[in-house]
């Protein structure tokens, strides 16, 4: 079960702040950018020969600083579990919205999985289910941030270095990419399959 009802901290979101990056229960739109810089960083440089699913997609945010930032990949697949997310993240993307139950759901494979925030909300248990089909069923690798360090919160889910080494060994990750310099307790993670 989430630390939250996951409907209700983001449908009340949106109605007090939209469709911006405060409506998705980010700080501001500019931890939003640093975060999905840091995943763009990550990724290949040319994303046009790669295909993409965005976990926990949101308004469909991602895609579009992917094309901004000239990095559209050559397919891009966003996938949320709320339905007021698929609606508006179809609508502004153009691409193919699915909605899913992430943790449990078969989900399509695509080269990358893309994860920014979105096991924010979510139990340690829930975290690992999440990460282990992401990364099933990605072909290269998941990148992924979540909220980073020891703390306890009724809220959120911050998950330790250890922890997420732990689940890279369970799921027999090849090589694992760790950067945590670029804001407190947050931490971006690619699992690679090679």
């Amino acid at each position: 079960m989430p630390k939250v009802d996951n409907k209700t901290f983001y449908s009340t979101a949106i109605e007090k702040y939209g469709i911006t990056a405060k409506g998705v229960n980010w700080h501001s739109k500019e931890s939003q950018k640093v975060r999905f810089d840091i995943i763009l960083e990550m990724l290949p440089q040319d994303m046009s020969n790669y295909s993409v699913a965005d976990a926990g997609c949101g308004f469909g945010d991602l895609y579009l600083y992917m094309q901004k930032k000239k990095r559209t990949p050559k397919e891009y697949i966003g996938i949320d579990a709320l339905v007021d997310m698929y609606s508006i993240a179809s609508e502004r993307t153009g691409c193919e919205i699915i909605v899913a139950d992430i943790c449990k759901d078969e989900l399509p494979l695509t080269d990358f999985y893309i994860c920014s925030g979105a096991m924010n909300v979510l139990e340690e248990f829930e975290s690992y289910l999440f990460v282990q089909n992401c990364f099933k069923s990605s072909r290269i690798g998941f990148c992924f941030n979540v909220l980073h360090g020891e703390q306890k919160s009724q809220t959120y889910n911050y998950l330790t270095t250890e922890q997420i080494m732990q689940m890279a060994n369970h799921l027999g990750v090849k090589e694992v990419i760790l950067r945590d310099d670029y804001m407190q307790d947050d931490i971006t993670v690619m699992f690679l399959k090679a």
